[in-house]
């Protein structure tokens, strides 16, 4: 079975992440979306309001048949140490542009090194996408802008009531 894991924090599920989530599905049999878990962040949403985002989400995206080969996480460890230890061949990355590009080039080295039976695929985001971050997203709630054109349908108002 190939295991691709997708690492982040997802806090909110943007439609970016929803774009590299459909991408990643169409190359491997099983996705864990591994949510970082770090001590000194306080997250927006909590890890398991992240986890029902995810999953409704990717049922309203993509159907029962293709969200049934998505397994969502938690991971507090190396990120390489988690795909190894979750059985996974492939660790995904999405790219928005070449600052995206630089970064992750560095961290692929290092889990390369780490990890060399691990392949880390960089997924480029569609056009359409490409401006979104969680960051900003959360930053333009806050200040009570609409969010509905870079976030799921299902993740519009739970943000909204969260940061009103």
């Amino acid at each position: 079975m190939r295991i691709a894991l997708y690492p982040g924090s997802f806090d909110p599920v943007t439609n970016g992440h929803m774009d590299i989530l459909r991408q990643a599905l169409a190359l491997a049999d099983k996705v864990i979306v591994a949510i970082g878990i770090h001590p000194g962040k306080a997250p927006l949403f909590s890890f398991d309001e992240r986890v029902e985002m995810i999953h409704t989400c990717a049922q309203e995206a993509f159907g029962a048949e293709e969200a049934a080969r998505i397994e969502v996480k938690s991971f507090s460890n190396l990120v390489i140490d988690f795909a190894r230890e979750n059985g996974a061949r492939y660790l995904v990355r999405g790219l928005r542009d070449g600052t995206d590009l630089d970064y992750e080039m560095q961290m692929a080295g290092m889990n390369g090194t780490l990890a060399p039976e691990i392949n880390t695929v960089f997924l480029p985001a569609s056009p359409d996408v490409r401006h979104i971050t969680a960051t900003l997203v959360r930053q333009i709630a806050k200040m009570g802008g609409d969010t509905s054109a870079f976030v799921p349908r299902s993740v519009a108002q739970p943000l909204k009531l969260r940061t009103s």
